[in-house]
């Protein structure tokens, strides 16, 4: 698996790709923009395609986020065009950094209809929107949730069949991430087997493309999204290395969000995690 972290874009995208190489990483994450905006940014797409060609030539594989403020769910007009827009443009600096795709969390619907299948159905609608306007390369990645503040978005069975009722579903795959799967009660840390087995059956481990690494502040079912160092949270290492050993999950992306001192990166935990996690599981094959 392809070990890497959260980096910062200050000194540019390929700045960026330089960083995670630096730090022994094999894949990386960043924002492409301002992480607390929706506004479009104009970029730069000389340092974009100096990010690709550097991963390219280092062996490392790229994953954009996008901004906080984004929800696939929204019902505003106004913040529904501007979110589309926002989203077109991360695709857009994700594809020229050479990026698999731009993870985004499932959509939360927290306007006044009562109908429960509405924030579903504006998540699909929007969804369409987007893609019905971007004809690059990278793809959508849609994140699983917590759960905290919303219900939606926990399950594999929600994740499977968003997808499905897209009108272009070959163009989304998954970033499952580790601390939202625990936290939502969907993994409790000692089932992955089970879960992993119906994962497999309803088509899901086949679409993950990227996976967030994060250790959870508390304990399963709790819907909070506190994320924790690897091995330092409630999520067993024993659960972590049978995730490790999936085999969907082999040539993936595994991307760190944890917590580091400020000043510091996160190169001794990609180095523990190589460590205790990756030769354990190369052993094992």
């Amino acid at each position: 698996m392809k070990i890497g972290c959260h980096v910062s874009i200050r000194s540019g995208f390929a700045g960026a790709a330089r960083a995670a190489w630096e730090m022994g990483a094999s894949s990386f994450q960043y924002f492409p923009k301002n992480p607390r905006s929706l506004a479009v940014k104009a970029f730069d797409h000389r340092d974009a395609a100096a990010c690709k060609q550097f991963c390219e030539k280092n062996g490392i594989v790229s994953i954009a986020h996008t901004p906080y403020p984004t929800n696939l769910s929204v019902d505003d007009p106004d913040l529904y065009q501007a979110t589309v827009r926002s989203v077109i443009n991360d695709l857009e600096i994700a594809n020229a950094c050479g990026s698999i795709g731009l993870v985004v969390h499932f959509g939360q619907y927290k306007g006044k209809v009562e109908d429960p299948l509405f924030g579903y159905k504006q998540m699909i609608r929007m969804v369409n929107d987007i893609l019905g306007q971007w004809t690059g390369a990278a793809l959508l990645l849609i994140e699983n949730n917590a759960g905290q503040g919303n219900s939606m978005g926990m399950t594999i069975e929600e994740l499977v069949q968003i997808r499905q009722l897209l009108a272009q579903p070959e163009r989304v795959g998954y970033c499952l991430d580790t601390c939202h799967a625990f936290a939502s009660g969907m993994w409790n840390g000692t089932d992955w087997q089970p879960v992993a087995r119906k994962a497999r059956e309803l088509g899901f481990l086949k679409h993950v493309k990227a996976i967030h690494l994060n250790d959870s502040m508390h304990p399963t079912g709790s819907r909070r999204d506190r994320h924790a160092n690897i091995g330092k949270g409630h999520i067993p290492e024993a659960a972590f290395q049978e995730v490790f050993e999936t085999p969907e999950f082999r040539e993936l992306p595994c991307v760190l969000e944890t917590p580091h001192p400020a000043g510091e990166s996160h190169q001794k935990e990609i180095a523990w995690v190589k460590e205790r996690f990756i030769a354990n599981t190369k052993a094992s094959l």
